[in-house]
C-alpha cells in the first residue's frame, strides 16, 4: 500500500522545487505588475514571493544580524582593550580570511575596495547553502534563478570595474586582443576573429558561477530524497524493512554530513571565482 501511494519523484520536486507557499500556507498573490505582448500571446510577469524568495530574505536578514552582532561585541571587547572572543572571534577570523586570503590575494592591493562584497556573497550564499539542511526549510541556490542573479551581479562587477580601471581602449583590448609579433593588417585581423571567442569568455564565466552552484546544491538533496525513498519503497517488507531502513538512515547521515561541507565549499568556491574573475579584468593588459 505504501509503495502504490507514495511517488518518489513527485516527493524530490515538491521539496527542492519553487511553489508560492510555504509549509503548506499559501503565500500573498500580487497581481501582475508587467505585461508583454508578444504577437498574439500576453506573458505576464508575477513578481509575488515564492518559497525561495521568503528564505532568500531570511539569509540576507541572517548574514545582517550577524554582522550586526559581531561589530557590537567587537566595539563592546575593544572598549575594555580585550582582544576578540567567542561569537566576534570567529566572525572577524571568517571575515579577515575572505578580505586577505581571497580578495586581496587573487585581486591584488585592491583587492580591499572589493571586499565588502565579496563577503557579502560568502555569508549570504553559506546562509543560503546551510539553510536547506534544516528541515522543512528550502536551498535557495536550488534554484537557477538566484545563482544566474548572483553571478549577474559579479558580472557586472567585473566589467564595469574592469571598465573603469582600464579605460575605453584598455576594456576594448580585452575584447579585441593585440598579440605581440604581428602587426598591421594580420594583427587586425586576428584580433577582429578572436573577439568571438572573447566575448564567449565574458559569457561563460558567470554561466559557470550559476551552474556550478545550483548543480551542487541541487544534486545533494536529490539524493537524499531519494535515499528516504527507498525507506518507503521497501517499507512493506516486514522485519527486512527494518534493516534496509537503519542502512538507509546511516547513508543518509553521511549525506547530510558531507553536505555541509559542500554547502561550505560552495559558498568559497564561488566567492574565490568571484575574486579571480575580477583580478583577471583589473590586470588585464
Amino acid at each position: 500500500m505504501m509503495q502504490e501511494k507514495l511517488d518518489v519523484g513527485k516527493m524530490i520536486f515538491h521539496h527542492t522545487a519553487d511553489a508560492w507557499e510555504i509549509w503548506g500556507y499559501p503565500l500573498p498573490r500580487f497581481p501582475d505588475l508587467f505585461v508583454f505582448h508578444v504577437g498574439k500571446h500576453t506573458i505576464p510577469i508575477n513578481l509575488s514571493p515564492t518559497k525561495h524568495v521568503v528564505f532568500m530574505v531570511i539569509a540576507a536578514l541572517l548574514v545582517f544580524l550577524t554582522m550586526k552582532l559581531a561589530g557590537r561585541a567587537m566595539e563592546r571587547q575593544r572598549a575594555g582593550e580585550k582582544a576578540p572572543k567567542g561569537f566576534a572571534a570567529a566572525i572577524e577570523g571568517l571575515v579577515l580570511w575572505v578580505r586577505n586570503d581571497i580578495c586581496i590575494a587573487n585581486i591584488g592591493h585592491d583587492g580591499a575596495k572589493f571586499a565588502p562584497l565579496i563577503i557579502s556573497l560568502f555569508f549570504f550564499i553559506l546562509y543560503c547553502n546551510l539553510m536547506g539542511l534544516v528541515p522543512h526549510s528550502a536551498t535557495p541556490t536550488g534554484n537557477l534563478a538566484i545563482t544566474a542573479g548572483l553571478a549577474i551581479l559579479v558580472f557586472l562587477t567585473v566589467e564595469i570595474s574592469g571598465f573603469l580601471k582600464l579605460g575605453p581602449k584598455g576594456y576594448l583590448g580585452t575584447i579585441f586582443p593585440h598579440f605581440p609579433g604581428t602587426e598591421g593588417p594580420a594583427a587586425v585581423a586576428l584580433a577582429v576573429f578572436m573577439s568571438p571567442i572573447e566575448l564567449m569568455s565574458k559569457l561563460v564565466k558567470p554561466f559557470a558561477l550559476a551552474v556550478r552552484l545550483f548543480g551542487n546544491m541541487t544534486a545533494g538533496h536529490f539524493v537524499i530524497l531519494s535515499l528516504f525513498g527507498i525507506v518507503f519503497i521497501f517499507g512493506q517488507l516486514g522485519f527486512v524493512s527494518w534493516g534496509i531502513g537503519i542502512v538507509t538512515a546511516a547513508i543518509v547521515l553521511g549525506v547530510m554530513l558531507l553536505e555541509m561541507i559542500v554547502a561550505i565549499l560552495q559558498a568559497y568556491v564561488f566567492a574565490l571565482l568571484s575574486a579571480v574573475f575580477i583580478g583577471l579584468m583589473q590586470h588585464e593588459h
